[in-house]
Order: C-alpha cells, then structure tokens, then sequence
C-alpha cells in the first residue's frame, strides 16, 4: 500500500513560486545503491512533468518566469539563458518554477501585462493548475502503456497475508518466519481474504509493543527443493516477540502484501484506453480514501505518512524486482499522489493558490492584500517544511531500527 504526505517545493528566497512535490510509501529498505538511485531518478522525472506543466503553461501565455528547477538546495548543474535560470539541485525530490514578480531585481516595470501577478484571473489559475494537469496525464499515459505491454494487474484474494521480504534486524526472522510464508492467522484471528488483512497485521503487531504475537503460519515445502518440485503445504505455530520503535509500537521487519493469485490483461485501442482509465480511477480513488483517512482518523492513519525516505525505499523495493508492473504501478500511483495532494486547497500548495484566485474572482477581480496572502502562504510553508523534517528524521529513525 502508499500512503502519502505533501513535501512541497522549496521556493527561492525571492520571487512567486510554483511547484509540487508529495510523495508516499510505506515499506523501508535501501540495501541496493543502484535501486535506490532507479528510484530517485523516476521520483525526480515525475516532478519534472509537474514543473513542466506550470513552465510550459506560462510561456505559452507569453508569462514571463525566471527560474525553472528540478529538486533543492544547493545547485549542481545551471544554465542562464536569455530570460529563464535552469538547475538541477542537490536533493531531486522537490522542485519550482519562480515568477519574477516580487524579486527586487526584477528586470521588469511593475506594470508589466506578462508578469504573472498583472494577468487576469483565467490565465493566473491555468499556469496554477497545469501542473496537476501534468501529473494527471502522465498517469494515464504510463497506465496506458502499461496496457498496452506488460499488461494490467488483477487480482484475486485468498485468505492470509504473505510475507514478501524480511529486513536484515527483523524479528520475525529471528523467530522463524521465512519469507513466502503465509499468516493465516494473528494471536487466533482469521485472516479473510481480502487486502485489508495486511493493515490488520500491521495494527495488531503495532498496537502489541514488546508482547509476544502468535502467527499462524502456512509454508510451502518441496521434497525437491532444488527443483521445486513435489510441494505440500505445512502449518506452523510461531510466537514472535516485536522489537520497540521508539513511539513504542511493535515492528517485526517483514513487509506483507495480500495472499492474491495475480493475473496480467492486455489490450490494445479503444479497450486499452478504457483499461487504463478505469485502473487510474480506482489509484485515485485509493489516494483520495487514504487522505480521508488521516482527516477522519488521524491517529490510526499517522502511522502510513512517510517522508521522501520511505518513498525511496519503496521504490528500490520495487526496482530490485525483474516486473516492469511494479515499476508502472509505482509511477503511476506517485504520479497521482502528486496531483491529489498538490489540488488541496492548502496555502503554499497549488490548490491553496486557486483558492486565492477563486476568492479573487468572487471579489469582482479585486485582490486580497498583499501582506495577507504572503502570510497565508508563509504558514503554510513552514507548516508544510516542519511536517516534512519530522517525516525525515521519523523515516531516518525507522531506517536505521528496522521498520
């Protein structure tokens, strides 16, 4: 499963700026270098689409921008050309696309019809909004070729939760639980079969701390193991004592995934397109129903909010696998993240902007103070900037004891 939390872009200390970044994991594990920088470089693509849509936006428009970036910090790469700074910074999991407008050097008068803020409402909200346009598209056209090559996954439930990979300090491992085993059971409780098994194995284990968790246990054994050939299914009883988090929660270093028989559907034309549009309604139906739940149910929900991190281990998760599907999958759903969370109409997010040029519009065209909306987008800035440390250090911690 992906959980989200919104990272914004870093903004350059002067200037209006646009921009998006808010992706999400769950899962953490960042043992292949090769993997983990896969991961980083399809993050980081992602967040150029998003930046590319409000860039191409506004020069459409003849909207003159001055800087256009891909990630934060410190700049590795730059070129200046004629009016537009391109960079690529430090740490590729952000990015902007800066307006000229309150820059004390702005080139410039401040009468200036193609300076961002001089245009009319229409123009301003589709440079705003172009970036989740972007990320929409991308989406589609990832699922679509997805469709067409390797094919859509379906999947069908059994009952258990089987147990894909256990970390290098995992205390299932310690106790006995190999990985391709399937919890059919957690302390007497059946697992039905469907996905929301998996996050009732990760609450029970959480909500345990250091007691002992008793997991029925379903393993496939071969009289040829060599070969794999002969299988029979034998039951097993394990006791598993958690290690702490430092919240206190009990984790037992293993990822789950649902017990599902996955098949793959391909198409081609009309059919690969109603495919694809259906897969990406449900992802972001999916996205929607998890932000709902950290709204509605915070405390349950905290816990699936990861930083950039915990994205990056998903990733190279799913970059050490041989399938393009996960790949695809993975693309897709950050692609949606993005879009969703950048649509919230939050200050400092894209969708907090359209909702100062909404208020704008309702207000016969006449703007709030200037002071004002620098206020409401400064908080929400440092709001957004302390969440994501803490999901950093959260995720760093997590890193380093196993999670």
């Amino acid at each position: 499963s992906f959980f989200f939390n919104p990272i914004t872009e870093r903004a350059p200390p002067a200037g209006l700026a646009l921009g998006g970044a808010g992706v999400f994991g769950s899962g953490l594990q960042l043992d292949g270098p090769a993997s983990t920088a896969e991961a980083i470089v399809v993050l980081a693509s992602i967040i150029f689409v998003h930046e590319c849509g409000h860039f191409f936006a506004a020069r459409s428009q003849n909207i003159h921008v001055s800087k256009f970036s891909v990630g934060f910090g410190p700049s590795l790469l730059s070129y200046q050309g004629p009016e537009v700074e391109y960079s690529l910074r430090l740490i590729p999991l952000g990015g902007f696309v800066a307006f000229p407008d309150d820059d004390p050097d702005c080139p410039y008068p401040e009468d200036d019809p193609d300076l961002l803020r001089n245009r009319p409402t229409k123009d301003r909200a589709i440079v705003v909004s172009a970036g989740v346009a972007a990320n929409v598209v991308f989406a589609l056209s990832i699922l679509l070729v997805q469709v067409n090559t390797v094919g859509l996954v379906t999947q069908t439930y059994a009952p258990g939760v089987r147990v894909t990979n256990l970390t290098q300090t995992s205390a299932a491992r310690e106790y006995g639980v190999l990985q391709g085993d399937v919890i059919t059971k957690v302390n007497g409780r059946v697992l039905t079969p469907d996905r929301a098994s998996v996050a009732f194995v990760v609450d029970s284990v959480r909500s345990s701390g250091s007691d002992v968790v008793v997991l029925d246990v379903d393993r496939t054994v071969y009289l040829d193991a060599a070969n794999k050939t002969a299988p029979s299914v034998k039951s097993l009883k394990i006791e598993v004592t958690p290690s702490l988090a430092p919240s206190g929660e009990g984790r037992i270093g293993a990822q789950l995934e649902a017990n599902a028989v996955i098949e793959k559907r391909k198409a081609s034309g009309f059919e690969a397109v109603k495919l694809a549009t259906t897969e990406f309604t449900r992802l972001t139906v999916l996205v929607a129903t998890s932000l709902f739940s950290l709204v509605s149910d915070f405390d349950k929900a905290k816990e699936n909010v990861s930083g950039p991190i915990a994205i990056v281990g998903v990733g190279a998760e799913v970059m050490r696998g041989s399938d393009l599907t996960g790949l695809y999958q993975f693309a897709s759903v950050i692609n949606i993240n993005l879009a969703v969370v950048n649509i919230l109409p939050l200050p400092a997010l894209d969708g907090g902007f359209l909702l100062l040029i909404a208020i704008e519009a309702l207000r016969g065209g006449k703007k709030l103070p200037t002071a004002v909306e620098q206020s409401i987008t400064a908080s929400g800035v440092l709001l957004l900037l302390g969440s994501g440390m803490f999901l950093i250090l959260r995720d760093t911690l997590n890193l380093f004891n196993g999670k």
